[in-house]
């Protein structure tokens, strides 16, 4: 059925199902939801079940708007929404989404913006025409998400454009002959870093993830020259599961290169993925790198991004449906599960998932309508991978915190990532200096860590159950301790390294391969007084690695000149913090899956790992599994 059909078929729906009061001004594709532009929304609000009858018989997402007429423009209607709302409610930021004719309101005080029974909602509707929604404003200010909704503003017009045109291109005529689908290895198999995989079918190719190896001078990026990737054009989307670098560095030199797709993710993996790709871009000019792609390339990825929450299906090509699932690794992480053709298959994709309940989000969904292939991490996936839990971590974490802020002047430095390792060990540290655990001290937070907890209180609804409630119903958010301090110089980072007192530093890059964590380590790390505590993954031949290793003299880099430091610091690993599954939780997430799968793909994993776990499924389980290099392709149907 040709778009054309599509949209035939919707108008007649809509004469079918709406009162002949509706005022119907238009019918179009934005990417991949059927929209109907009104001039007379109430006619919808009176009957609720108007959109589901129509997207039952449309068997597509439907979509009611406003039409573009009815709206003031959103710098006019800023203005009246400040009028209208008392100064007490403290207006922080307004966020206006044309694709919904809504406009966010974030408020200090939400109750004040909404007024008694909605008084001042309806007063905000009939002066503007946009439709309020008033949400209590982020605690701490978030400079990302700032800057990715004020360049949203600028490119409405294109924004649109780009999504009637891939409205279009999702609802293409598909081919005749023989069907099938394959995934293609392009990045991350056998290996950590670079994660990239290509779902090939008759009509379609998807690009999930697509990701750097930070630690790699040679191989660092996914295989771009594969005949099956090329050319660009041909690929219809790129799915990200989650923002890190090993997963999302590398997208915007696609743009770079041609491609005009869009990206699916949720809301924070969109604004995470932002923040670490410019600082990737960043740190490499600052160490004479090339860079692979520009800040432009980063902002025509936010300009083509589609945000999906947790649960919400869409048609991403003619033949595949997406629905992303909470993996509760970092903020926003997704299991991507994709319904191929009229039925035929379904595959997911894991992305780095943990399958156990962490101190931020609720453990990895695994319960699935239909799942004949799963595609899974296996970072600790080797036969002797076995984690403590998550409260030995804790008791770990704190007897050496204890030993180093009450017996000695030594100091506790912790290299993490800025994004999830470093929130989860804030929490740890917060609470057990609230409950009198361990002597109370400032915690100095280096790097994007500010900024990434910033984002994560802009985003509590992805958090766990736990704390939810704290944040909303007992409106104690650990986030705001006072113990808390941002690192906002150079020179208070040099304050920091040449004083004389116990503290703790938390600091990125968490494989030291780079960031702040190494002024720290220059100057620490000869101190017999001193600690490092590794929280996170530690990939090949990184510092962090060879620190691990046990290391006893390092040769680095310090401003062009080559030092050497003799490690000295007592090294410890607690790895009860991460945010990846043990081999214990992986094979619990398989065999625990509703329904089993048919077929286990590993991937994420040194080799030995792939191929042991990929072995004990088997073995177990009774299931196939493959675990492929590099370029390998296996044909799923």
């Amino acid at each position: 059925m040709s778009v054309e059909d599509v949209l035939n078929k919707a108008k007649k729906a809509v004469d079918e199902v709406l009162p002949t009061t509706a005022q119907i001004t238009d019918i179009e594709f934005e990417g991949s939801v059927i929209v109907i532009y009104t001039r007379d929304l109430d006619a919808f609000t009176e009957d609720s079940q108007i959109v589901k009858k129509l997207a039952e018989k449309l068997k597509r997402r439907v979509s009611i708007r406003p039409d573009p007429s009815l709206l003031d423009d959103p710098k006019k209607a800023e203005e009246k929404i400040r009028e209208i709302v008392p100064e007490e409610a403290d207006i922080k930021d307004m966020y206006f989404r044309d694709d919904t004719g809504e406009v966010n309101i974030e408020a200090k005080a939400p109750g004040l913006a909404i007024g008694k029974q909605g008084k001042i909602l309806n007063e905000i509707k009939r002066e503007t025409g946009w439709a309020p929604e008033v949400v209590r404003a982020p605690p701490i200010p978030s400079k990302t998400i700032k800057d990715v909704r004020s360049y949203l503003r600028t490119v409405r017009s294109e924004r649109k454009k780009f999504l009637k045109k891939l409205g279009r291109k999702i609802n293409r005529d598909t081919r005749e002959g023989e069907k099938f689908a394959r995934v293609t290895a392009l990045g991350g198999y056998r290996e950590v870093g670079r994660s990239a995989h290509l779902l090939h079918t008759r009509d379609s190719k998807i690009l999930v993830d697509c990701g750097v190896d930070v630690s790699s001078l040679d191989d660092g990026t996914p295989f771009f020259n594969a005949p099956e990737l090329l050319p660009l054009d041909e690929i219809d989307g790129i799915v990200l599961t989650h923002a890190h670098l090993d997963h999302s560095g590398l997208i915007p030199a696609l743009y770079k290169y041609g491609f005009e797709g869009p990206v699916y993710c949720t809301p924070p993996t969109r604004d995470l993925a932002a923040l670490l790709q410019l600082d990737y871009i960043k740190v490499a000019a600052g160490e004479a790198r090339e860079r692979p792609y520009k800040s432009n390339h980063i902002r025509e990825a936010i300009m083509r991004t589609i945000p999906l929450e947790y649960g919400e299906t869409t048609d991403i090509a003619p033949d595949i449906r997406l629905t992303l699932h909470n993996a509760g690794h970092i903020l926003g992480s997704s299991v991507a599960h994709m319904h191929i053709g009229d039925g035929d298959y379904n595959v997911v994709f894991t992305g780095d998932i943990k399958f156990d309940k962490t101190w931020l989000f609720n453990q990895a969904v695994n319960k699935f309508p239909r799942a004949e292939t799963v595609v899974m991490e296996s970072t600790y996936g080797g036969y002797h991978d076995l984690q403590p839990s998550r409260r030995d971590a804790v008791e770990q974490l704190k007897d050496i915190l204890i030993q180093n802020l009450k017996d000695s002047k030594g100091k506790v430095l912790i290299p993490v990532f800025a994004v999830g390792r470093s929130q989860e060990v804030m929490l740890v540290i917060e609470e057990a200096m609230r409950e009198g655990d361990i002597p109370e001290r400032k915690v100095w937070l280096d790097g994007m860590i500010w900024e990434a907890t910033a984002i994560h209180t802009a985003y509590p609804e992805f958090l766990n159950n736990k704390l939810k409630k704290k944040i909303f119903q007992e409106d104690s958010n650990p986030f705001l301790s006072d113990i808390f301090q941002q690192v906002g110089s150079m020179d208070k980072r040099k304050d920091i390294c040449d004083s004389s007192e116990p503290s703790i530093v938390l600091a990125t890059a968490g494989m030291m391969n780079g960031g702040p964590v190494l002024e720290y380590f220059k100057t620490w790390g000869d101190d017999p007084d001193s600690s490092i505590v590794f929280v996170g993954y530690q990939a090949e031949g990184t510092i962090g690695d060879k620190i691990q290793k046990g290391y006893d003299k390092l040769t680095m880099n310090d401003n062009g000149d080559t030092i050497d430091i003799d490690v000295n610091m007592k090294v410890h690993t607690c790895e009860g913090f991460s945010g990846h599954s043990d081999r214990i939780q992986l094979l619990h997430y398989v065999s625990n899956m509703n329904p089993n799968p048919e077929r286990v793909i590993v991937s994420h994993g040194e080799e030995g790992k792939c191929t042991n776990l990929a072995s004990t499924i088997y073995k177990k389980y009774g299931m196939e599994t493959w675990a492929p290099k590099n370029l390998e392709t296996v044909r799923l149907y």
